[in-house]
This record gives C-alpha cells, structure tokens and sequence, in this order.
C-alpha cells in the first residue's frame, strides 16, 4: 500500500469514528482521543489530517454531503421524471440515515447549536427537493394549483423529521414508513395523467444508487474505522 492511499484511508477511518463519536456523545461532549482510538490511530495521527474538532466536524459533513449528492446524481440519470426521481432520491436518503452514521452524524451536526456554522445538509436536501420541484414543474407533472414551496417544506419536514424520531424507534427510518408519506402526498402533488406511473415505494434506482455508493465507500477504506 502507498503512503498517499494509506493516508486517505486513515482520514476516512477518522470520518468514520468521528461520526459514530458525535452520534453517541454529541458535538460538545465529543472527545478527540476518543475518535482516534476508534480509528485505530493515535492522537497524532488525527492531527496530521485535521487541525481541531471543527475541523473534523466539517469533514464529517462535507462526507455526508458528498454522498448525498453521488446518491441523488446516480438516480437522476435512472429515472425518467423529476417526480420518480424525488421519491426514490427521498428513499435513498431515509436508508442512508438508517444505514451510515456519516450521513446521520451529518445531519445531527448540521442542527446542533454547540457547532454553530451554515445550515449545512437540511438547506442541501431542501434545494434538492426545489429543484426536482421546479423541473417536474415545468415538465406539467404536477397538480394544478399546488404549491411548491408547501411541498418542499411538507417533504423537507418530514424526511428530516423521520431522522429525528428514528433515534428511538427504527421503524421511523424504513420505506415503509415513507412509502405512506408519498401514499399520501402524491395525490395532491402529481398531474392525474402522471400518478399512476409513479411508484411510491421507490424503484430499483435508489437502493442500487445506495448500493453504489456504498462499494465505493468500501473501496476508498470508509468501513474500515473501528466501532467506537
């Protein structure tokens, strides 16, 4: 092994444990020492890749984010419509919560007031969902009259809002929970003519894009930090 791959894979082992370190202790009460114990390396070694907690912080984010938008890009050259494509992107992302702690830990990051910083991944899916909103939109796919900055807002609200509650009861974070907020969202959102050609349980499209993602991260060394 290289010293340039040695090292990238020691920084996502980092980017790892240092997920799992802010999900279970919070960004406050989180502990460097802790983080590089569960990536296998020493203090030292932690400080050649980030300069302080903030720092490791911010990567965790910016890894979530990247992920988040692989996952919605892989989908999107999939699916045939802006509407298809913002469910199955919603699936991907309520199983990536369930699944990566980068991407919860992202999340969780991006709302804790101790960190302060830019809004981070709920402004990145928000923009996600306006988008997909404006192109189905234009492409008449949506009901007459409906309101796109509701949906959004409804969407935005109820993915993140799943997370949430899915610190406690798992079944928040599966497709069948959110299988039922399309089931009832889509008739108010989808042109008659267009919603029975919309699958509310999601396609193949996204847990293959999730899958995708997943042997990528695999490949670079993400899975390979400790359990803390």
């Amino acid at each position: 092994m290289t010293k340039q791959l040695r090292a990238a894979r020691t920084r996502q082992a980092l980017i790892r444990s240092a997920a799992l370190v802010f999900e279970r202790h919070g960004y406050g009460q989180a502990r460097l020492a802790l983080i590089s114990s569960g990536a296998g390396v020493s203090t030292g070694a932690l400080h050649f890749h980030f300069e302080n907690k903030a720092a490791v912080a911010q990567a965790v984010v910016a890894e979530a984010s990247h992920n988040l938008l692989a996952v919605s890009g892989t989908i999107r050259r999939s699916t045939g419509t802006a509407l298809q494509t913002l469910i199955d992107t919603a699936h991907a992302l309520v199983d990536l919560l369930g699944r990566d702690p980068v991407t919860r830990a992202g999340f969780r990051l991006s709302y804790d007031g101790e960190r302060g910083g830019e809004p981070g991944l709920p402004a990145q899916w928000q923009r996600c969902v306006g988008e997909l909103l404006d192109e189905a939109a234009a492409a008449g796919t949506l009901a007459d009259g409906v309101s796109r900055t509701d949906v959004a807002a409804a969407t935005v609200a109820a993915t993140t809002g799943f997370e949430v509650l899915g610190r406690c009861e798992s079944q928040w974070l599966s497709a069948r929970t959110l299988t039922g907020f399309w089931h009832l969202l889509l008739p108010c959102l989808a042109a008659p003519e267009t919603l029975p050609l919309l699958d509310p349980s999601g396609t193949t499209a996204a847990t293959e894009a999730v899958t995708a993602g997943r042997a990528g991260r695999e490949t670079h060394g993400v899975e390979t930090a400790a359990p803390i």
